[in-house]
């Protein structure tokens, strides 16, 4: 057990100290203390000793050196089961603090603020008080170390336990998410430095992120998860309502946001198992989203709906004449959320900047180590479109071939999407064959009674060999939007022009594996 006898306390988030000291002075603590939380505590009348006092020497360098002293120092690392070290502490006129309750300076909060100054961003970089933490939690089997106001309340609850003790155990976990926080804190910093000398891929990455939320499971029930955000981004994926979200519930909420947010207002992205099962936009809403259910209305049923504008009543009463999973929206009336309370089940996530710029890395994990590779938000634009057929398209045709083009991006590869000038008519999507994929995307949209005769058809890479091309003729499709740059080009600009094909070049390919 560590018998607390001695605190240092030097805070920037304040939450609770008054509260905590309070109770430390009431059970004869010695409190130590520097700056604006030596302020804080003396102003309430709590018994407190300024460091400088403590150690003999003043704070200097207008306070940026103050707790980097052997007194200090030595009193958080001497350990007191080793002779040795207790007699090196009293020659030096060292004593132990067996506390330590320590935050950083705001470093995160301070270079989020719009325009700080580099200046700015390097007061904030806090020395001394890492410098305790690790002390202290290097030393924690006989120093306790709190660096998290929540964590006040359960060191003094086991402290009145104990009679003025806490455990080793206790002190152990206090430390491990002290070198959580300094790692983290640390991060910070790199990533700023890196991303003002625009540095993306360092030879050296450390990535910070804050536990956000567990997850109700993983990909399966028998897998763990949970969801962690950025230190510099705060997530705006809160749920209004609807049961606890899981791993694939998250993925797919992220992937129905991130279809409907590259297209036109009012557009509506229905999402299963990562895919768009249907992809629409109209003048309303309640347009768009009945267009994309056309699409694929079976697997539409427990899908992800991402709407890139506001759900009114109308919408929300469609949606819910059947299962849906969950709806991700800029946002929702009052009449919607009545509705939708009516479905308590449904999960409903408001995302207020849909058309905010995205500028996020893909991470993605493998056998020991990381991918990391910036999101594909390109987006091309009509101008730099090759028409490579005899066949000319008209501005009409234009229109409907790049809304393909917008749409097949976010379709897992092998990717083919046969598209009317604003919604999806079949969608073809993760075989392992081209023509495969030609051929499920004409299946589906004929099963569920949709024409493709006089389609638009995205491919999000190019045609390898001219089987493909003949496929789409036979379905009745009018023209093809792909990236080009096969060793077989001309054997498939041949075989379009056979058929009487438009057929485009991007010169851009959308693999999404």
């Amino acid at each position: 057990m560590i018998e607390i006898k001695r605190a240092l306390v030097s805070v920037s988030d304040k939450a609770g100290i008054t509260e905590i000291c309070s109770f430390l002075a009431k059970n004869g603590v010695e409190i130590l203390s520097t700056g604006g939380t030596y302020d804080a505590l003396s102003k309430v009348g709590i018994p407190v000793k300024k460091v400088d006092e403590f150690t003999g020497f003043p704070e200097i360098l207008h306070g940026r050196v103050k707790t980097l002293h052997p007194k200090i120092h030595g009193g958080l690392l001497g350990d007191t089961t080793n002779p040795d070290h207790v007699k090196q502490m009293e020659s030096n006129g060292i004593v132990p603090i067996t506390l330590v309750i320590v935050n950083l300076y705001p470093f995160v909060k301070t270079v989020m603020k719009p325009n700080v100054t580099l200046e700015d961003a390097i007061e904030n970089i806090d020395i001394g008080g890492p410098s305790m933490l690790r002390s202290a939690a290097k030393n924690h089997k006989n120093v306790v170390v709190l660096t998290d106001p929540k964590d006040y309340e359960s060191f003094q609850a086991e402290f009145t336990k104990n009679k003025g003790k806490v455990s080793r155990e206790t002190a152990f976990q206090y430390a491990a998410k002290v070198f959580s926080e300094t790692a983290s804190y640390d991060s910070a910093i790199s990533t700023f430095f890196n991303k003002k000398l625009d540095i993306k891929y360092p030879d050296k990455i450390t990535l910070a992120f804050n536990k956000k939320q567990k997850l109700r499971y993983g990909e399966n029930p028998h897998q763990d998860a949970a969801f962690y955000e950025p230190l510099f981004i705060k997530s705006q994926f809160e749920a209004l309502q609807g049961k606890e979200l899981s791993f694939n519930n998250m993925l797919d909420f992220d992937a129905a946001f991130h279809v409907a947010s590259l297209l036109p207002k009012n557009a509506v992205s229905i999402v299963k198992h990562l895919n768009p099962c249907g992809i629409a936009f109209g003048e309303t809403v309640l347009e768009s989203f009945e267009l994309a259910r056309k699409t694929d209305p079976i697997s539409a049923f427990g899908g992800i709906i991402g709407i890139h504008g506001r759900v009114e009543k109308e919408s929300a009463e469609e949606m819910t004449k059947n299962f849906v999973e969950g709806v991700i929206a800029e946002s929702f009336s009052d009449e919607a959320l009545e509705i939708f309370a009516k479905k308590p089940n449904v999960r409903l996530i408001p995302i207020a900047k849909f058309d905010e710029a995205l500028d996020e890395l893909d991470l993605r994990s493998l056998h020991h180590g990381l991918l990391i590779q910036n999101r594909d938000y390109d987006l091309i634009t009509k101008d730099k479109l090759k028409i490579v057929s005899k066949k000319q398209p008209t501005a009409d045709d234009l229109e409907g071939l790049m809304f393909a083009w917008n749409c097949v991006k976010f379709i897992k590869s092998n990717a083919i999407v046969y598209t009317d000038q604003n919604s999806t008519l079949g969608i073809g999507a993760g075989q392992m064959s081209r023509v495969d994929s030609v051929e499920l995307g004409a299946t589906k949209a004929q099963k569920v009674g949709l024409s493709v005769v006089g389609s638009y058809v995205g491919s999000d890479a190019f045609f390898p060999f001219r089987d493909g091309i003949d496929a789409i003729a036979k379905v009745g499709a009018k023209a093809i939007i792909q990236p080009g740059g096969s060793i077989r080009d001309e054997e498939v600009i041949q075989a379009a022009d056979e058929h009487g094909l438009i057929m485009v070049f991007t010169g851009m390919r959308h693999f999404r594996h």
